[in-house]
C-alpha cells in the first residue's frame, strides 16, 4: 500500500563517498535481478561513481555488455563464464555472437572460471578504483559451491567504501544475513509459461 501524505516531507540525501560501502542482495525465482542491478548503475553513473561489473556463468553477447562497452565510459563489465574465459585466452577482442540461445555448461566446468572472476573481483574492489561493484550471479554461484563462501564473506567483511551488489537466485542465507538491502524477485507470471522465447533486448 502506498502511503498517503497529508503534509510535506523533506528526507535529507547523503552527498559523502565516504559513507558508501552497504552491501546490496538481489535474489528470488523472478525476472529483473541483473536488471536492477543495471538500474542502480545508471543512477550511480549519473552521480559520477564508477561502476565495475562482473558477470558469473555468462559468456556471450547481450545488450548490457553492448550498451556498456560502447556507450557507458564509467562503467567496466567483464564476464567470466567459462566459455568467456576461453575465448580471451585465445585473444579474441569480442565474444563470438552465439545467437539466439544460450548455453548452461555442467557446474563443474564453471569452477575455475568462476575462481579467476572471484579473485579478480577481488583486486577491483581492493583498488578502490570504483565505487559500486555488482557481482552478477555470485548468489548462484555460492548456492553451486563454486567459491567457498567463508571466501564472499570475508570480502563482506573487509571491503571498504565500496557498494557491493550480489544478484542470482538462491542467495545463502549467511549473505542475506550479512547484507544491508535484500529484495526477493518473485515469479508470479512469465511469458516462458506460454512458450514464448527469450527476447533480444529484454532477457538478454
Amino acid at each position: 500500500m502506498v502511503t498517503k501524505l497529508k503534509k510535506r516531507i523533506i528526507v535529507e540525501g547523503d552527498e559523502d563517498r565516504e559513507h558508501l560501502g552497504l552491501v546490496h542482495v538481489v535474489t528470488g525465482d523472478g525476472k529483473g535481478k541483473t536488471t536492477s542491478s543495471l538500474g542502480l548503475a545508471v543512477r550511480a553513473l549519473g552521480s559520477n561513481l564508477g561502476v565495475y561489473m562482473i558477470q558469473f556463468l555468462k559468456s556471450g553477447t547481450t545488450g548490457e555488455l553492448y550498451t556498456i562497452k560502447n556507450y557507458l565510459p564509467g562503467m567496466r563489465i567483464i564476464q567470466f563464464g567459462v566459455d568467456a574465459v576461453k575465448e580471451r585466452q585465445q585473444k579474441l577482442d569480442q565474444f563470438r555472437d552465439k545467437g539466439s540461445k544460450f548455453i548452461f555448461n555442467p557446474d563443474e566446468s564453471e569452477k575455475e572460471a568462476a575462481m579467476l572472476g572471484f579473485e579478480h573481483a577481488k583486486k577491483i574492489i581492493d583498488s578502490n578504483d570504483y565505487d559500486l561493484v555488482i557481482l552478477d550471479e555470485m548468489n548462484v554461484v555460492l548456492d553451486k559451491a563454486l567459491i567457498p563462501i567463508r571466501d564472499v564473506l570475508d570480502l563482506i567483511e573487509n571491503h571498504g567504501k565500496v557498494e557491493l551488489y550480489f544478484t542470482g537466485r538462491d542467495a545463502p542465507q549467511e549473505i542475506i544475513e550479512k547484507a544491508d538491502y535484500v529484495n526477493i524477485v518473485k515469479s508470479v507470471k512469465h511469458p516462458w509459461q506460454k512458450g514464448i522465447k527469450a527476447r533480444r533486448g529484454i532477457e538478454y
